[in-house]
């Protein structure tokens, strides 16, 4: 399974501007805050934008906000126009060339888990919102200590 990049650098950045609503970030503050290149976030970005998440202001001053409240963003919005499936089975598909009828089972039964796994990730997500992620953010921010138990 991998780690959808995109997803990660979204909720992140969207995350800490869900923290502070009116402030516009450049896409180079994002890129810097999340180890990657302004082009990545921009990339990233632009598919956020074209769903009404997120706006994007030229000029001095410019930079990216929340289109809508965060309380109105639900992380299932984020994780649609991202596009990209949250798991993957690549590291069971088959060898191409290579017809194994056990490895094709396995796939089979690894892609049908992953279908639900999907499904259970996507539930989760349309029941929480980045003002949901800022408020346990906020917590955690005033303590010293990080719970290991969430309430996303």
């Amino acid at each position: 399974m991998k780690r959808s990049s995109k997803l990660s650098l979204a909720l992140h950045a969207l995350g800490h501007m869900a923290q502070e609503p009116a402030r516009a970030r450049t896409s180079e503050e994002i890129a810097a805050m999340h180890g990657t290149h302004a082009v990545v976030v921009r990339r990233v970005f632009a598919p956020l934008r074209e769903a009404g998440i997120l706006l994007s202001e030229k000029g001095h001053g410019g930079g990216w906000r929340l289109a809508r409240p965060a309380a109105e963003i639900s992380l299932a919005d984020i994780y649609a126009a991202i596009g990209e499936p949250f798991l993957t089975a690549t590291a069971f598909a088959p060898a191409p060339g290579h017809p194994c009828a056990i490895e094709a089972a396995m796939t089979e039964t690894v892609s049908a888990a992953m279908v639900e796994a999907e499904a259970v990730i996507a539930r989760h997500f349309a029941a929480r919102t980045l003002a949901d992620v800022a408020k346990v953010w906020g917590e955690r921010a005033k303590s010293a200590s990080h719970p290991t138990d969430s309430p996303l």
